[in-house]
This record gives structure tokens, C-alpha cells and sequence, in this order.
């Protein structure tokens, strides 16, 4: 997935736990753990919003775009040129 979640990085920086994050922001520390691990479909703008105060950040810290040389679409793999 070419969106990087550095979230971990962001806490360790901050010397902050998952578990206060997630008490702190009112969501599950299991949502966060599949945040952090980029297993997540989507992330809310307010979430992002909430996380950065918190973390005093901006949302480039915590997300990063890397390019790929191909997006995966209905089961087959295009190159850029294509899409």
C-alpha cells in the first residue's frame, strides 16, 4: 500500500503508549493497533485531527506517501501509464 502509517514512530518519538493514546482519543486500543500496523481501509479526518493534537504533530508525520510502480485493480496489477 503506497500511504505509510507512522504512527508507532510518532509515539515512540513522544515517548507515549498506545493505551494512553487510545484512552485519550476515545478509540479501542485495538483499532489503534490495526492503525499503527496500516491494516487499516480508511482513517478519519477527525481521528487524524484528534491524533495530531494530542500527539502535537502534523499529519505528515504520521502519514507518508511512497509511489509504486503499479496500482492493483480488479485483480491485476496496472502501470501507471494505464490508469
Amino acid at each position: 500500500m503506497p500511504i505509510i502509517i507512522n504512527l508507532d514512530v510518532m509515539l515512540a518519538k513522544r515517548k507515549i503508549k498506545s493505551k494512553e493514546l487510545a484512552e485519550a482519543i476515545g478509540i479501542t486500543e485495538q483499532n489503534l493497533s490495526i492503525l499503527k500496523t496500516g491494516k487499516a481501509k480508511a482513517l478519519r479526518i477527525a481521528t487524524l485531527e484528534i491524533i495530531c493534537k494530542y500527539l502535537d504533530c502534523q499529519p505528515g508525520d504520521i502519514l507518508e506517501y511512497q509511489s509504486s510502480k503499479g496500482v492493483v485493480a480488479g485483480g491485476r496489477t496496472l502501470e501507471l501509464e494505464e490508469i
